[in-house]
């Protein structure tokens, strides 16, 4: 999945701080019901993983209750996520 084309398909531009409160909230809307019909499990952690960056993402028990594969790889990315934020990416 491009992040370019899933930014233009949600949000309708490449720069999602551009748009108003309400075009955001919109946005996630659109992006959330996108998760919730996606079928592919990779297509719907690449749409989880675009929550998670927005701070919409849904716990990953309520995001895969029927996948333990995709609900570890999303408990996972949060660990890594965590971790980046917290110490960095160790190049310092």
């Amino acid at each position: 999945m491009d992040l370019e084309a899933l930014l233009a398909h949600f949000f309708g531009t490449d720069d999602p701080a551009s748009l108003t409160e309400d075009e955001f909230e919109r946005a996630i809307e659109r992006l959330k019901i996108g998760f919730g019909v996606e079928r592919d499990a990779g297509r719907k952690f690449a749409l989880w993983t675009m929550l998670h960056a927005f701070d919409h993402a849904p716990l990953p028990a309520e995001a895969f209750p029927k996948d333990p594969k995709l609900k570890a790889a999303a408990e996972d990315y949060l660990s890594a996520a965590f971790r980046l934020e917290r110490f960095g990416d160790g190049d310092a």
